[in-house]
């Protein structure tokens, strides 16, 4: 059916793993007609769960696209893993939409990912809502699960419906605040409060409503409605049984009827050019400018090829038409426009701004990339959000020496599919590293892998990315002179260097002056500086955080050469790091454990004696209990298996970089040992 930009929604559905998110879209696509029946994750048979280990676990592991046309409006919904290892997965895909829906668990209340999602969307200036899922639940105490909402996330989470008291459906609080009795509170006294929250944000509204004390209807709230969304001032909470059906076709009617079309969100910011020289523009939802479109997920099928899905922010897209990728000079030709739901894909025609499709083998899709019809948007992109840094490491190798050129085709594969996963080659170790955000995260990497390319890997610990750097300013100085009977080798440098802030990475400056240097050996000098920087001075680890600043010499008219310069670069830049208090420093990460309360004790003080600090602790509803702190990374190495143990298996952990620390004496001595 033909749709426009304001006939849009685009919902992403985000939240902990058993809160349903997966049979909530079967009953949201049930609802809206696009499926005769809902599926089952017992069966295997839903939309979005589509893929074989999924199937065969029960629970997402990838993220999904799916839609829907109900009453003249076209809804995206964006299905997404729940697990904390697959947080980074989740969070990639937001941009896509212009509400996050954070789906509760009803049973299990508030919980981290709950609170982590929330502030995710918070961060990409998303409208927010809650879903309070499984009312029907056996003890459920919704009246608290409710007030738990609004103590960790504020007032202004307000119910949209009441479940009702013998929890079998809900009652209205909005659009015709009459109603049955509700397990909590009463209609009347929420339908006021959120008119109350939604004129607070139109002062003529507000002038109306109080000083006449005119009964305000649904129209006539509906702007003031999505600017309190877009400014925070109002998260909608809705109660919803995705098994029974209680309260769902309330929710379409929200996601209809409240939730911002793509003209009425925060919208989204885009940059030209890198780095400090970026500067912001202005893409509108005009169906008529140029096409513009952003590139959130990727697929790959060993049969179908690459599948980009993307969401268009300006113009129109039209198959046949001819789109460029970021600034490629050559455009492709999108010989098919495509609708996802799940892993079905039916042609479209066109596609308007705010709306989601999806384009086949183009092998120049990335993620994060810019699609666009004119060289007038190159370099144009989406700001970036950032994603969570994956730690999480193992050093992987194919069982069968020939299958190593295979091995390395699937993890290209795989990270381009799953933007928090970050594959290293360490070429002085010899040493390939799949980094992710957990262990599970990994495991279900290497199984696909396994599973599509028929490969057999190997796994171990990997090496830990130790850094070199300084902490004084000194000087350095070599003479390189060579004669070998010819044409000899001549080249001498003096050099400063001098400690970064944290972050700073490398700066290379020249200060020669007099041509005691000539000009073109200058770049000598900083690649001999770089190879040092690279391969590390003292340790045998890459340095970071240094400025080198070149700021005399001598030449030889004849025997100067680059390669002398070079290695009179490499032993000047040696001799001055020598000399200013060269530290060892090692990968420091942030780390949150959701543990069972009577278990705090022995993992905290695992943590002491683990080098780690303790930053806080957060009770959770459900008896368990976030501790928080800094551990170095080295010490967290295998301690998954530790963790279950300590916990009886109820345990878990994140973790994120957060910074680098200097190596103790004590641990540095012990480095050396092992490496003799």
């Amino acid at each position: 059916m033909p749709y426009s930009t304001a006939d849009i929604r685009n919902v992403c559905l985000v939240g902990p793993s058993h809160a349903g998110k997966t049979l909530l879209t079967e009953a949201l696509l049930h609802a809206g007609g696009k499926i005769e029946e809902k599926g089952s994750i017992e069966k295997g048979t839903t939309v979005s769960d589509y893929t074989p280990r999924e199937k065969e676990t029960g629970h997402s592991q990838y993220n999904s696209v799916c839609h829907l046309d109900h009453e003249g409006i076209h809804v995206n919904l964006i299905d997404t893993p729940g697990y904390r290892d697959f947080y980074g997965r989740a969070l990639s895909v937001m941009p896509a939409a212009e509400t996050a829906a954070i789906v509760i668990n009803a049973r299990e209340g508030v919980e981290m990912i709950a609170r982590r999602m929330m502030k995710a969307a918070h961060e990409q200036r998303m409208c927010r809502m809650i879903i309070v899922n499984q009312i029907d639940g056996e003890d459920v105490n919704l009246e608290k699960v409710f007030n738990d909402i609004q103590e960790a996330f504020g007032p202004e989470c307000l119910p949209m419906n009441l479940p009702s008291a013998d929890g079998s459906g809900v009652v209205d609080c909005f659009f015709q605040p009459e109603g049955d009795d509700t397990a909590f509170s009463s209609v009347k006294q929420m339908h006021t409060q959120i008119v109350d929250q939604v004129v607070e944000v139109d002062e003529e509204l507000m002038e109306l409503y109080l000083e006449q004390g005119e009964e305000l209807a649904p129209d006539q709230l509906h702007d003031p409605f999505e600017k309190a969304l877009r400014e925070e001032h109002l998260v909608p909470v809705c109660f919803v049984s995705a098994e029974t059906g209680a309260g769902i076709r309330q929710l379409l009617q929200i996601f209809e009827r409240l939730m911002p079309n793509p003209t009425e969100a925060n919208p989204p910011v885009f940059l030209k050019g890198e780095g400090a020289e970026a500067t912001e523009v202005e893409v509108t939802p005009d169906p008529g400018k140029h096409a513009i479109a952003h590139v959130f997920m990727v697929n790959i099928d060993t049969f179908k090829g690459r599948l980009g899905v993307f969401r268009i922010h300006q113009g129109t897209i039209k198959a046949g038409n001819q789109l460029f990728v970021g600034d490629a000079r050559k455009p492709f030709k999108a010989s098919q426009l495509l609708k996802v739901n799940g892993e079905t894909h039916t042609k479209a025609e066109a596609g308007v701004p705010g709306d989601i499709c999806a384009v086949p083998r183009v092998d120049e899709a990335h993620y994060d990339a810019v699609l666009h019809d004119s060289h007038d948007e190159d370099h144009f992109h989406r700001k970036p959000i950032t994603l969570p840094r994956p730690m999480f490491g193992l050093a992987i190798r194919p069982k069968h020496d020939n299958d190593a050129q295979k091995t390395s085709d699937s993890l290209q594969v795989a990270e381009a599919e799953d933007p928090s996963l970050h594959v290293e080659h360490n070429a002085t170790l010899n040493e390939v590293v799949l980094r992710g955000l957990g262990e599970l995260h990994l495991a279900t990497v290497l199984q696909q892998i396994e599973d599509r390319h028929s490969l057999e890997i190997v796994t171990s610990l990997p090496s830990i990315a130790y850094r070199e750097t300084i902490t004084a300013k000194s000087e350095g100085h070599h003479r390189h002179k060579k004669q070998t009977g010819g044409a000899g080798q001549f080249g001498e440098v003096y050099l400063r260097v001098e400690p970064l802030p944290a972050g700073g990475g490398f700066e290379f400056e020249n200060k020669v002056v007099g041509g005691a240097i000539p000009y073109q050996f200058i770049p000598a000098v900083e690649n001999g500086v770089r190879q040092v920087m690279k391969e590390g001075a003292i340790h045998g680890y890459p340095m970071q955080d240094v400025k080198v600043t070149v700021y005399d010499g001598k030449h030889h008219s004849v025997d100067s050469k680059e390669i002398a310069f070079v290695q009179a670069g490499r032993k000047a830049f040696v001799d001055a790091v020598a000399k200013a208090r060269p530290i060892v420093m090692e990968p420091i990460v942030h780390v949150d454990f959701t543990l069972p309360s009577d278990c705090v004790g022995g993992v905290t003080g695992d943590l002491s004696s683990m080098r780690g600090m303790i930053s806080g602790t957060d009770s959770l509803p459900d008896g368990r209990v976030v501790v928080s702190g800094q551990v170095p990374l080295q010490e967290l190495q295998g301690y998954h298996s530790r963790l279950k143990s300590l916990t009886g298996g109820d345990g878990s952990f994140t973790m994120d970089f957060s910074h680098y620390a200097e190596v103790p004496v004590n641990e540095l001595k012990q480095l050396k040992a092992a490496a003799e």
